[in-house]
């Protein structure tokens, strides 16, 4: 039993570069994420009192999931790839066919088909619309399901799988897509949430059991919980500026997992933020879906 309070409390003081795509493995009961700018993979057993497995790769990897086997999917910079957790071995899959050299793989998640679906950035200043949505089903091929992204983030499913929620960081806002998971397409979107005047931006989000969808706001010091119809239903303040991605675990998936960075901190503020780039947790009083596994 995991002693986590109804507040965001410190859970393991890992002080991550960029923490980020956190999952709960339901069969092992394990936390996996990625920190990014370091080039790691993390495991963890909460359960026990041991210190987390970290695993180092060759490349940044900007999102993770789980898989129907052993091994732990990877979206590296320029295309999909596989974790050997037992071994530590690295194979690339296929490529996403973007040779742009500031341009990288960051946010996604499974489907409810089990394909892969991750969405690219631009690294430079200004971000420009120079990557994409793609989706990998297996195999060598990638499919591109959404042109011109600039920063994607957010990618997370309604509890039947019919809508995808889905933030380009720049614009400000979450938009959902009408989603056919049979096929991984999408329809015309519309905006779920405008955050102008609002603090942060919409970074990584996870959708509960209620299909409220939860959202980490990058500069924002905050998780945002928001209703089916885009409306403010609960803002739970954190102690550091940058939260990046969220997952529900325990053995009840009633605990809300949430990964910080300490990447874009001035010195000055990260010596205000001591816990910048720490995971955080709290029991919010709602239960999260099950993470869906890859299947290719």
């Amino acid at each position: 039993m995991l002693h986590v309070s109804a507040s965001p409390e410190l859970f393991l003081d890992c002080k991550n570069v960029l923490g980020e795509s956190i999952l709960w493995d339901d069969r092992s009961g394990q936390l996996w994420w990625t920190n990014i700018h370091a080039r790691e993979v993390w495991q963890w057993d909460p359960n026990q009192n041991v210190l987390p497995t970290i695993f180092p790769l060759q490349e940044r990897a900007g999102a993770i999931a789980l898989s129907e086997g052993s091994d732990i999917m990877l979206a590296l910079e320029k295309g999909f790839g596989r974790l050997n957790p037992l071994t530590g071995a690295i194979e690339l899959c296929a490529s996403v066919g973007q040779d742009q050299a500031d341009t990288r793989l960051n946010d996604g998640r499974v489907d409810p088909a089990g394909r892969f679906v991750c969405g690219g950035m631009h690294e430079g200043t200004p971000q420009m619309p120079l990557s994409a949505l793609w989706c990998w089903e297996g195999g060598i091929n990638v499919k591109r399901i959404l042109p011109e992204v600039a920063c994607a983030n957010s990618i997370c499913w309604s509890p039947d799988g019919t809508l995808l929620y889905f933030t380009d960081m720049p614009q400000g806002t979450i938009k959902v897509f009408p989603y056919n998971p049979l096929t991984a397409e999408i329809g015309e979107p519309r905006i779920f949430v405008d955050l102008a005047g609002q603090p942060g931006l919409a970074d990584g989000s996870v959708v509960d059991e209620e299909g409220y969808l939860w959202n980490a706001q990058w500069g924002g010091a905050r998780v945002v919980r928001y209703a089916p119809d885009g409306s403010i239903d609960r803002i739970i303040p954190l102690p550091v500026d940058n939260p990046t991605c969220l997952t529900f675990g325990g053995q009840d998936r009633d605990v809300l997992f949430i990964t910080t960075a300490w990447w874009g901190l001035t010195e000055a503020q990260r010596q205000q933020q001591p816990l910048a780039g720490s995971l955080f947790a709290l029991r919010p009083g709602v239960r999260g879906q099950r993470e869906y596994r890859f299947r290719g």
